[in-house]
């Protein structure tokens, strides 16, 4: 089997840290975002991932180089020379895609994280016999998105509604999506998209289905949204597998440290933190709602919550860092600063207070 990852553009929503790397390489709960996927992939049997990408392939693929030896699989990438929407990509990657064996392949937004239950959507998929799949997942408030009406008991999706006035139903589209080689045939070379032009016309011959998704789903494209998606991956792998969790009396909550950091004396990890490779925090530190990225340095009595603290910054003593602050690459923090929403660009040296939300550059 193969799969397609849309990845896209330059992830300006997800500046500083997409200034440094491209999007799908930023650490989320200590991996690269993108390899989340690539290794559920895996688990299902495919065999050749094709990277969607409109800038920089050669970071990608210089990167990902050493997962294709440890995983086994093949990644390439498909380089778009202008933008093509959602499902022009898939036009554009046709020959990678299609092998003969008449196999349906995978289609992921990159920026989306979950259990991935690959297994059962391909059971779900070939027992409908339709031509396509999309997985949906259940929204508080559906007004906000483009909503799939669908037939309960089968999964035939009906219509869609772009953000609805009075409530249609509450399944959005989930980003991951499983299709016959024929939905090739459908798309032409040119900026497309699959949510608003592809899929709706495979839905009016009866031919689009939707499994609504088990666990939880996060689009991590932007940083709240981040925050969140660790509080909810962090809640998924206390269910799956606890053991890879922290534990210890200064530990809170959901925690997940790389066993090469080092954590000082009477410190307060959690809940929902995220330590990466190489950090050290130093005594006193309190850590709470918040990712640590590799080889950052956290000096001691410093606080941090609902922040990012990007690869190889550094924090000072007393520092306070909060309300979705967030540092870029080799960003240093002097002591005792204050920062309230400061969104930090790399290689900067913050001496003084950030009081309101502001961008440092």
């Amino acid at each position: 089997m193969k799969a397609l990852i849309l990845v896209g553009g330059f992830g300006t929503r997800l500046r500083p840290l997409t200034l440094s790397f491209p999007k799908p390489l930023v650490d989320f709960a200590n991996k690269p975002m993108i390899l989340h996927q690539i290794e559920a992939l895996k688990e299902v049997g495919v065999t050749e991932v094709v990277l969607a990408i409109n800038y920089h392939p050669e970071v990608m693929l210089n990167f990902l180089k050493d997962f294709e030896d440890k995983l086994g699989i093949t990644i390439t990438c498909s380089q778009e020379t202008e933008p093509l929407g959602t499902a022009g990509p898939l036009a554009l990657a046709r020959d990678k895609l299609v092998d003969g064996s008449g196999e349906p392949f995978f289609v992921l937004n990159s920026d989306v994280i979950s259990e991935y239950p690959f297994a059962e959507l391909i059971k779900f998929h070939k027992n409908h016999g339709g031509e396509a799949t999309i997985m949906v997942t259940k929204v508080d408030e559906p007004s906000k998105y483009g909503v799939v009406v669908m037939e309960e008991a089968t999964g035939m999706v009906e219509k869609f509604v772009e953000k609805p006035k009075i409530f249609v139903g509450n399944k959005i589209n989930a980003g991951i999506y499983l299709l016959n080689p024929s939905v090739l045939d459908r798309i032409e070379l040119k900026p497309t998209s699959i949510e608003k032009e592809v899929f709706p016309r495979i839905s009016a011959d009866a031919k689009l289905f939707a499994m609504v998704l088990p666990g939880f789903w996060m689009d991590v494209g932007q940083p709240r949204d981040y925050i969140t998606g660790l509080r909810l991956y962090l809640d998924s792998l206390r269910k799956r597998s606890a053991n890879r969790l922290a534990t210890g009396a200064h530990i809170v909550g959901n925690v997940l440290v790389h066993e090469s950091a080092k954590i000082g004396e009477g410190c307060l990890i959690g809940p929902d933190v995220a330590i990466g490779p190489g950090c050290v925090v130093e005594d006193g530190v309190k850590l709470s709602r918040c990712t640590v990225m590799r080889g950052v340095r956290i000096k001691k009595h410093a606080c941090i919550s609902n922040s990012i603290i990007g690869w190889h910054s550094t924090v000072g003593q007393w520092a306070r860092i909060e309300n979705m602050t967030i540092l870029g690459e080799d960003v240093h923090v002097g002591d005792e600063v204050y920062t309230n929403g400061g969104v930090i660009l790399p290689h900067k040296e913050i001496k003084s207070s950030i009081l309101k939300p502001e961008i440092v550059m």
